[in-house]
């Protein structure tokens, strides 16, 4: 059973084909287009794919990009299932006070970390960072209960407000410097170490509400960027979106489902 899996963010549609919806299942294939492309798709990287007999994906783009990957995806006879976060799901329990609410890449993105760390040994408490357009720091308990996140601007997001909001501020991005000199490393250091304070500040509070130092997990398109100036340990997962899904595809249409 062929499955598609979509991550539809701000900025890009990520995409994986997977023989079969099972965590740990490696991409048959794979790729990323930022969303002014998403009507290449059709003719371009997915017309010679094996036809999909699944899909799931979770969107944060919003409704108009939803729908111009459906389109795309009309050269397929597959009907697309979207993430919508929920009271629980894949040994996840949301904390949210409106469950729905909460947006389905940072639910999905839990499921995958929890996963993750179920695989590799005992269950742990877990802080979940995703560094992209915005950054969201996610405590999860030992038990896998979602108990809340922070939600914060990423980099460019700090650049660009502090460029309209501060006269003749237009400076390149600089380097991360412990003591930055210049007006270009002061901004690129001053949000690195926003974000990292952010996360670290998580950390103590998950640490303080279970008794247990939690595993740091970060993933997103600038979480390489980050790692580096954490201060503390933090696993870089690039794939904590999909290993959701597949968790997700494995109950919804696996043998988990039959």
């Amino acid at each position: 059973m062929n499955l598609l899996a979509l991550d539809i963010g701000n900025t890009r549609l990520k995409w994986a084909l997977y023989d079969q919806p099972r965590p740990g299942a490696e991409p048959m294939a794979q790729g990323a287009e930022f969303l002014e492309n998403i009507e290449q798709l059709a003719e371009g990287p997915w017309a010679s794919l094996p036809v999909p007999d699944r899909m799931i994906g979770c969107v944060v783009a919003g409704d108009a990009a939803r729908r111009r990957a459906e389109e795309q995806m009309e050269l397929w006879d597959v009907t697309p299932q979207w993430v919508v976060s929920s009271a629980a799901e894949a040994g996840l329990v949301n904390g949210y006070d409106h469950p729905t609410r909460l947006g389905a890449d940072r639910w999905v993105a839990m499921i995958g970390a929890r996963q993750r760390l179920l695989a590799a040994g005992p269950a742990r408490p877990m802080v979940v960072v995703m560094v992209g357009t915005a950054v969201t720091v996610e405590a999860v308990d030992r038990s896998g209960r979602f108990l809340g996140g922070l939600i914060l601007p990423g980099h460019g997001i700090m650049l660009r407000a502090l460029e309209s909001g501060t006269a003749g501020l237009h400076v390149p991005t600089g380097e991360v410097r412990t003591f930055p000199t210049n007006t270009s490393d002061a901004l690129t250091s001053g949000g690195t170490y926003a974000i990292a304070g952010a996360v670290a500040r998580m950390v103590r509070h998950l640490h303080e509400h279970d008794g247990e130092t939690p595993v740091c997990v970060m993933t997103g398109g600038a979480g390489w960027k980050m790692a580096p100036f954490m201060g503390f340990e933090c696993e870089l997962s690039e794939s904590l979106i999909f290993d959701g899904l597949l968790a997700m595809a494995d109950l919804r249409f696996g043998a988990h489902a039959r």
